[in-house]
């Protein structure tokens, strides 16, 4: 087994608790899926979203996915002009026996512009 980095990033529409909620979950289920992950393959999450994003941390909604004793952390996106508003990053850090080229990167809704060359 590898430990590999899975990438992914979803956009939310607005900023809300429920929403911000449920674009976290849909984007931690498609890493597990595309990727054929268990939660016991996880090692560590790095979340990162936008300034403005202020209504809930992404991490509760690993947690309430059953990643409760995957160390999780949650961090502000850098401001830079320009840059797409309402988005919510992932790092995964994983067990894997894919290699780097298998793993797959997950980007939903709009923020599949930020990636077109590695989006699944």
């Amino acid at each position: 087994m590898a430990v590999r980095a899975v990438r992914g990033a979803v956009q939310v529409d607005v900023d809300e608790r429920d929403e911000v909620l449920a674009a976290t979950r849909e984007l931690v289920t498609e890493v597990v899926r595309l990727n054929e992950l268990d939660l016991e393959d996880f090692i560590s999450v790095i979340f990162t979203s936008t300034a403005d994003l202020v209504s809930e941390f992404p991490a509760v909604a690993a947690r309430e996915l059953g990643m409760g004793d995957v160390p999780l952390m949650c961090a502000r996106e850098l401001e830079i002009e320009g840059s797409m508003p309402r988005v919510i990053r992932l790092m995964a850090h994983v067990e894997t026996s894919r290699t780097r080229a298998q793993v797959r990167h997950v980007y939903l809704r709009g923020a599949v512009a930020l990636r077109r060359d590695i989006a699944q």
